[in-house]
């Protein structure tokens, strides 16, 4: 039973100090953004504009925490709402020149900084790492 206490214990431990020294390194490099602003960006460079709706559902936040990121991400002028044509209740979030201009740097340093967190530990593991999180995942999917 211990075990299974420290497993949930540890993952929350790592989501914040991840979040956190992830927020230190872009500040350090003059990026602006919080790591859940970082999860928005990176969705939407990967994705392309999407509703709230959908960036909320691919990070898995709520959507009002994901309405805070973008209007914070709005306020800096990296991301814009745009009214969709077919529903004007729906808001597509659109990445600007400026949130652009940010891809490539911003990206690299999340990179180096989850290397950094993985270093020291062989790839195998680091694939053990993933499946067993997926599965935890699938896990609790399956409860709802």
């Amino acid at each position: 039973m211990i075990l299974v206490k420290q497993a949930g214990v540890y993952v929350n431990i790592l989501n914040c100090r991840l979040k956190k020294h992830l927020a230190e390194v872009f500040k350090k490099h003059g990026v602006n953004l919080t790591a859940e602003q970082y999860l928005v960006m990176d969705t939407l460079w990967n994705e392309g504009t999407l509703t709230q709706q959908a960036i909320a559902y691919i990070i898995q936040k709520d959507k009002n925490s994901v309405t805070q990121f973008i209007d914070n991400l709005e306020k800096k002028g990296l991301v814009a709402r745009s009214v969709a044509k077919d529903d004007r209740r729906v808001n597509n979030i659109v990445v600007t020149e400026e949130g652009m201009a940010l891809k490539d740097s911003t990206k690299q340093l999340a990179i180096d900084t989850m290397n950094q967190a993985l270093k020291d530990i062989p790839e195998d593991d680091v694939q053990t790492f993933v499946t067993v999180l997926k599965k935890i995942c699938c896990n609790i999917s399956d409860f709802g």
